[in-house]
């Protein structure tokens, strides 16, 4: 399995607009040191982070969220920064370095980090139990039937990116997280009985957050919106909405105003197809086995 993996490097092949990077060959990068880096050249320049917004032509909010290290700066905010702080290049060189994140392929990084500042993220999935509601048992499964094998250091690689980015959920309690889950994602119990238990024990579990709604599509269905296969819906806080698409060998970063409205419309409808919230959580019960 090469994918259904939420972008983790397998190193094989090629994958979508970048290759496959080996676990370990590279530093790894986070947005707290770049918004650190933008913080102490805002402070050098004596300048307030209200003062800051308008010279670069962004919100505030935007800014503090950037140096907070909660969200990826915008495509030109590096080079605006870079010269409005008069920051010798600096900046310029840490934004190169901030899609390095050691287990996520080269391809899936981009998203991964819109995910940190995300004001909202839909997912549906038919194939596996999305990456952010995984158990670590059901993910190393994942890994471990992974073909072509992967060695043991990359498949603790991969596991150690998975539970990393699953902090969002009880990390960022003002991002709306919303899933759809096909009810045979279950029935299959990949990885054995007491897994899939332990699994939907996780799931419910997550659902009783305020921020996180879990809805599951029923094996029987004589109407589906989403029979083009999986998708990804994510809000920035300008409120810009991009899609990501997952296939085999690949991941397509989707931002196309049209295709964004196509996945919308199909979001929207198999929203109100899939169980509600209630009988959703009914549903998972009974298949655990629960009285």
């Amino acid at each position: 399995m090469t994918h259904g993996t939420d972008g983790i490097d397998s190193t094989h092949g090629t994958f979508g607009n970048g290759g496959a990077i080996r676990p370990g060959s590279e530093p790894h990068y986070n947005l707290k040191m770049f918004g650190e880096i933008v913080k102490t050249f805002r402070k050098r320049a004596r300048l307030t982070q209200e003062q800051l917004a308008p010279l670069l032509g962004y919100f505030l909010e935007t800014i503090a969220s950037i140096e907070q290290g909660r969200r990826l700066p915008p495509p030109d905010f590096a080079e605006r920064a870079d010269s409005v702080l008069d920051a010798f290049g600096v900046i310029l060189a840490a934004a190169k370095h901030l899609t390095r994140r050691k287990g996520l392929a080269s391809w899936f990084r981009q998203w991964a980090l819109l995910e940190l500042g995300a004001l909202s993220l839909y997912t549906y999935e038919c194939r596996l139990i999305p990456g952010l509601l995984q158990t670590p048992a059901y993910a190393r499964t994942l890994f471990t039937d992974q073909l072509p094998p992967l060695g043991d250091e990359q498949i603790e690689a991969q596991l150690a990116a998975r539970l990393e980015r699953q902090e969002l959920l009880r990390n960022r309690p003002q991002t709306a997280f919303s899933f759809i889950l096909e009810e045979h994602l279950f029935l299959r119990q990949l990885a054995g009985e007491e897994v899939t238990r332990e699994l939907i024990d996780h799931i419910l579990d997550l659902s009783e957050l305020r921020n996180v709604d879990i809805q599951i599509m029923p094996l029987v269905r004589h109407h589906h919106a989403g029979l083009h296969g999986p998708m990804r819906l994510l809000e920035t806080p300008e409120h810009q909405w991009f899609g990501y698409l997952e296939g085999q060998e690949h991941g397509q970063f989707v931002s196309d105003p049209k295709v964004i409205s196509a996945l919308q419309m199909r979001c929207a409808s198999m929203r109100s197809q899939a169980l509600s919230l209630d009988d959703s959580k009914g549903l998972m019960r009974r298949m655990r086995g629960a009285r």
